[in-house]
């Protein structure tokens, strides 16, 4: 029966999202009061907050729901890949949101165009700079997962901060920074490697302040790490809220003017199956360098 119950529910859930186009009333139903201009096209861009699989559960929050329109997140997943993309806020207002909207699409037209990670920053990157100038840069966070080996391609340009809980750890986990999406014209990216482990939890947090703090990032680390430390025994769905209802508290200054928190738990395959599908590494053999 609970299999019955899970296949009646998938089936009413296409049903929704495919009769959500034709119509606004489970629009309106999902709303507790109105959106404002920028939150509503930052709404009918986003593909949702969440997204499940075999080998992940990824879910995502973000704070003002009702008015932000900057951040950008976007993932699509396939049977050999999960892609991901988080991106700080550009400000607030209908600028703001225009500047995410022509970002997400930038980079989900190169992505269906069959371009890799440096190919989908590269677009997005001249799209932004042809259209602004340098003037309205975007600092984003683009990740391809490997569903058979947990290795992960990522470009960082400027990016939100990624953190790793593992084994009971907590840790900030330094990419090298490269410039900003649109920035300059023709940046050059360089894709960087790393590996993720069965059991491995993955917190981004993606802040705009408006004003800077005092020592940039490394002033929210002390919080963001008590933040998800107190979630390791909390589920995926709930780590984003809790992590932000943390940072209410904890930061200092308060919480940021807008800020996005995606909960990544890696689960991975079966070893025999990775076997199956080539995907494991023969012994003696390197791997990607562990970051």
């Amino acid at each position: 029966m609970t299999e019955e119950l899970a296949d009646a529910a998938e089936t009413l859930g296409h049903a929704l999202r495919v009769a959500g186009r034709h119509t606004d009333l489970y629009h309106r139903t999902r709303r507790a009061r109105a959106l404002s201009v920028p939150a509503e096209m930052q709404w009918d861009v986003l593909p949702g907050q969440a997204c499940t699989g075999a080998e992940f559960d990824l879910h995502a929050y973000w704070e003002p729901s009702y008015t932000s329109g900057g951040h950008v997140l976007d993932w699509c997943a396939t049977e050999e890949e999960l892609t991901l993309v988080v991106a700080n806020g550009t400000g607030s207002g209908a600028p703001s949101a225009l500047v995410s909207n022509l970002a997400l699409n930038a980079i989900r037209n190169a992505r269906r165009a069959g371009l890799d990670l440096v190919g989908q920053a590269s677009l997005t990157d001249q799209a932004l700079y042809g259209q602004h100038r340098g003037e309205r840069p975007l600092s984003a966070l683009l990740l391809s997962f490997a569903r058979a080996t947990g290795e992960v391609r990522v470009v960082d340009a400027g990016s939100p901060t990624v953190w790793r809980d593992r084994d009971g750890a907590t840790e900030r986990i330094d990419l090298e920074r490269q410039l900003p999406l649109g920035m300059f014209e023709d940046t050059v990216y360089v894709p960087q490697r790393l590996r993720v482990r069965p059991g491995d939890r993955l917190v981004f947090v993606a802040c705009d302040r408006g004003e800077p703090l005092p020592g940039g990032d490394a002033a929210l680390d002390r919080p963001v790490r008590r933040a998800i430390e107190r979630t390791r025994r909390t589920s995926c769905a709930d780590t984003p809220r809790t992590v932000v209802r943390a940072l209410r508290e904890e930061a200092p200054g308060g919480l940021p003017d807008d800020v996005l928190v995606l909960c990544l738990d890696w689960h991975g395959r079966d070893p025999a199956e990775r076997r199956a599908v080539g995907g494991e590494e023969s012994e003696g053999l390197p791997g990607p360098p562990a970051v």
